[in-house]
């Protein structure tokens, strides 16, 4: 069954067209893979899937109800989070505080004033707050680095930081923008058996952008093919690593010989 049903997802912006009749579902509990050449339309979807931009055409169902247009705000509520391809943290404040911000923004609802006076109500909260962002930061494996600031952290940490953040707004789709930028093959494997692990432990839809094949291969069910600005093809990873279109206009014509 289908968690999310992208329609015909237009975006322009003046004369550049980055998404044209873009149509494609993403099945409730699976992974799904974007792919493409850079420039091709991906972190596009994924701005206008998350609210950040508005589409010119088409829909973007959520459980069969609209998404296209709405606020950011609104479509974290509904259930989607996401991580970015340039990374977002409060880089001045600590690895801990990074996600009791997003847990903060998913359950506390006090008045301010309440907050200024710290009742024993607002003390409680912030224990309990500070209690499940260390349970966050425990499954990316990131709890002795609690007291640490976000931007002494090394690189791949960050991302599994933005990871933790964006699991913390509980979300029932999380969309990962290259979470292995950066990384080399075993750190990039790493992570995608710890993105397999929260998927599983969380039953979480994903869906994925990623340049790593290795990652998008060991962890795609089914992988979208984009190339400027609409879908080239879909399938599997065997049917992908074997379409002639894809190979020659993204993978390489040597990638199979390569992966064989």
């Amino acid at each position: 069954m289908s968690i999310m049903e992208i329609k015909n997802l237009t975006k322009k912006f003046g004369g550049i067209v980055a998404c044209q009749d873009l149509s494609f579902q993403v099945e409730e509990g699976k992974i799904l893979g974007v792919i493409g050449p850079n420039g091709a339309g991906k972190t596009t979807v994924f701005n206008l899937i998350t609210g950040v931009y508005a589409p010119t055409g088409g829909q973007i169902l959520f459980r069969k109800e609209e998404l296209g247009g709405s606020n950011p705000d609104i479509i974290v509520k509904k259930g989607i989070a996401r991580t970015f391809q340039n990374i977002r943290l409060f880089k001045n404040l600590t690895v801990l505080e990074n996600v009791i911000i997003a847990l903060d923004l998913k359950h506390v609802n006090y008045p301010l004033a309440k907050a200024l006076v710290r009742t024993p109500e607002v003390s409680k909260i912030e224990l309990a707050q500070r209690a499940r962002a260390l349970q966050y930061l425990e499954i990316v494996g990131l709890e002795s680095k609690m007291n640490s600031r976000a931007d002494s952290l090394p690189y791949g940490s960050q991302r599994k930081l933005e990871i933790a953040r964006a699991l913390a707004l509980e979300p029932t789709l999380l969309l990962l923008d290259e979470p292995a930028a950066g990384m080399n093959p075993e750190e990039s494997l790493e992570l995608a058996r710890l993105v397999k692990r929260i998927q599983e432990r969380f039953n979480l839809t994903v869906l994925l952008i990623e340049h790593h094949m290795d990652v998008v291969m060991e962890l795609c069910d089914r992988i979208v093919v984009m190339n400027f600005g609409e879908k080239l093809a879909e399938g599997n990873a065997e049917e992908i690593q074997n379409d002639p279109k894809v190979l020659k206009a993204y993978l390489g014509e040597g990638y199979k010989r390569a992966q064989g």
